[in-house]
């Protein structure tokens, strides 16, 4: 019986050949320092980091799921700091650890409710008081196909915007309401749209929120 909101097998398998591509948007990091501890939640393959170690950024993590997602990402960038989360969504590292926490293209891979909640609920526990959690994410889509999908799944998966792909993945799109309710326990700084290929290169509407840990360091 396959964890739904883990998949691992799919993710190692996929792992030396997906392609992410939800972009990061600048000037809502403009603010933060460059020694800040930032930690990529569902870092797979390691783009995102390498993208902050490029403008500088020196206190990078990332964990994931997937043994084989860990593995090009330690090549891709060898002085990182990386893990593989063994019981997830429990990070090995201490609380009030990370200054920023970015979960890029998680949540669709983690299609149920309550795993959602926990898995929220841990980037809370790693962030300091006022750290910022950066959410980039796929929304419902208004298309026929994804229409057709959710409703031929709803009854498997347990909800509506849940689906299977082509290649044997199970993923969830968003209501706006959901997120919003799921981050509830965090301050909102500020939301934006986007469109943004699928790592199967379907373009979709995603959203990008980011909000803040109550608190001050």
């Amino acid at each position: 019986m396959r964890d739904l909101d883990s998949q691992v097998p799919y993710w190692d398998a996929a792992s030396a050949t997906k392609t992410f591509t939800h972009p990061l948007h600048l000037p809502w990091l403009e603010g933060v320092d460059k020694h800040a501890a930032v930690l990529d939640y569902g870092c797979g393959y390691g783009r995102t980091l390498e993208d902050l170690g490029r403008r500088g950024h020196d206190r990078l993590a990332g964990v994931d799921t997937s043994p084989g997602m860990i593995e090009r990402a330690r090549v891709l960038l060898p002085g990182t700091q990386f893990a593989v989360l063994e019981a997830p969504p429990r990070v090995p590292w201490p609380d009030a650890g990370f200054d920023v926490v970015l979960l890029f293209a998680v949540l669709t891979c983690v299609p149920g409710d309550d795993a959602q909640r926990r898995l929220v609920a841990e980037v809370g526990r790693l962030l300091k008081p006022g750290g910022i959690l950066y959410v980039s994410d796929l929304l419902l889509q208004g298309d026929e196909r994804n229409r057709r999908r959710y409703d031929h799944c709803a009854g498997s998966f347990g909800g509506y915007g849940v689906f299977e792909t082509s290649d044997g993945a199970v993923c969830r799109h968003h209501s706006r309401e959901w997120l919003s309710t799921l981050l509830s326990a965090f301050e909102s700084v500020a939301d934006r749209t986007i469109t943004v290929a699928t790592m199967n290169g379907h373009e979709s509407t995603g959203i990008q929120i980011l909000v803040r840990k109550p608190g001050t360091a």
